[in-house]
């Protein structure tokens, strides 16, 4: 009897020490993992990001398919200093971007997204790297001149975005007309379906030079800067997106890129290096 309950005794001890060792292993594979993707990336290594295709000069696609533009060059640089250097860009229909992000298919959402309080409901920001304009374009003969011309007018939304939300607001008369993007929407306008479209001034600039549109209305928008978006409860990368941030435009690179992608467009001082933000002249209002 004795040494059947010896033998009991010496088998628990061995699943006990068995499960101890298996819970530490666990334990340490864990932290190993959590050091080696510290950021909590789909893939260690790697940021995946929901982009738009075709948003210049902020996110586009060049002649052999490549993303590029301010917002794409900044974000590299930002995540080369975060220690990632392997950024995959996707395009997508902005509605569903930020949703993307939320759901964890992409680790970021980078398009000149403006900061909202309700885009804060679904996804975290970055701090502010960039404001402007919103511009009304039209063609030459569609009679409008200004913002007060698009009562029951047909005007064109990228659906989900600042101007979108912009216009019900503050174009009650206008009858708007959602689409999933801005090409969409110049095409509508360009074959008469539309009256006017609604983007922002940068996109609008080239488009206007493209087919020969012209603005109707540059209207100021500095109280939703554009940001990085993230999926909630990620401090670690975001606060890594932060910090390169805060260097590349102490630095002078955020400066340069703007220069290079927005040639002759005011430029929002709070963005400079602190030495020259005393010394450089607002944007205008």
């Amino acid at each position: 009897m004795f040494k059947r309950n010896k033998h009991r005794l010496a088998g628990v001890t061995a699943v006990a020490l068995a499960t101890v060792l298996t819970l530490t292993a666990c334990g340490g594979a864990s932290s190993a993992s959590s050091e080696a993707n510290p950021f909590g990336l789909i893939q260690s290594g790697t940021i995946r990001v929901a982009s738009l295709g075709d948003a210049k000069p902020y996110t586009f696609t060049d002649a052999q398919g490549t993303f590029t533009g301010f917002d794409v060059e900044l974000f590299k640089d930002v995540a080369h200093r975060a220690g990632v250097d392997n950024v995959v860009f996707t395009g997508q229909d902005f509605s569903g971007l930020l949703s993307a992000v939320a759901n964890g298919q992409f680790d970021v959402g980078v398009a000149a997204i403006g900061i909202t309080s309700e885009r804060k409901a679904t996804v975290d920001f970055s701090d502010g790297y960039l404001a402007g304009y919103l511009t009304v374009i039209t063609t030459k003969k569609s009679g409008i001149t200004n913002a007060n011309g698009l009562d029951g007018k047909r005007l064109g939304v990228v659906q989900g975005t600042l101007q979108e939300a912009y216009a019900v607001k503050n174009f009650p008369a206008a009858n708007l007309v959602r689409f999933p993007d801005n090409n969409t929407a110049i095409s509508a306008l360009n074959s008469g379906t539309v009256d006017a479209h609604f983007l922002d001034y940068e996109n609008a600039k080239a488009y206007a030079e493209q087919f020969g549109l012209v603005s109707a209305a540059d209207i100021p928008s500095f109280d939703a800067p554009a940001g990085f978006a993230v999926a909630k409860n990620n401090p670690a990368f975001l606060d890594a997106l932060n910090k390169g941030l805060k260097a590349a435009m102490e630095d002078g690179t955020w400066k340069k890129l703007y220069q290079k992608w927005f040639p002759g467009s005011p430029m929002p001082t709070q963005y400079l290096p602190t030495a020259e933000q005393a010394t450089s002249a607002a944007p205008a209002s």
